[in-house]
């Protein structure tokens, strides 16, 4: 199948349709913010049509994710149905610890959050 004959689809919509993003709308002001890249070109129209194979890099969250579209979607289904249209190459970053972690104990108690007030006080100085 020749490039000229490729089935394509909006990229505002794709991303939608793959779940990337609540609503379409947020998609498409991602895309016209120039934040998205097809094939390594920044992209600022979400009218611009994507296809099979093309590669994806924009920001989601805290993170650059990176994706290969497998295939065109015809409608927004469920998160199942969404992974299937494209491969994900985002690297997952080893995240360390981001806070204090529930340890199974129930609330602390005041004598708890006495102390861990302290020493957050104790790592601010």
């Amino acid at each position: 199948m020749s490039d000229l004959a490729r089935e394509t689809i909006r990229l505002d919509k794709w991303l939608w349709q793959a779940r990337f993003f609540k609503t379409r709308g947020l998609a498409t002001k991602l895309v016209q913010a120039g934040k998205v890249r097809v094939d390594g070109t920044p992209v600022s129209k979400p009218s611009r049509a994507v296809g099979v194979g093309d590669t994806l890099t924009f920001p989601q969250a805290r993170q650059i994710r990176v994706v290969t579209i497998a295939a065109l979607g015809t409608r927004r289904g469920p998160a199942t149905e969404a992974q299937q249209l494209y491969h994900d190459l985002t690297k997952v970053k080893e995240t360390g610890p981001a806070g204090p972690r529930y340890e199974g104990k129930g609330r602390p108690s005041k004598k708890d959050r006495r102390s861990l007030d302290l020493k957050r006080s104790a790592h601010l100085e």
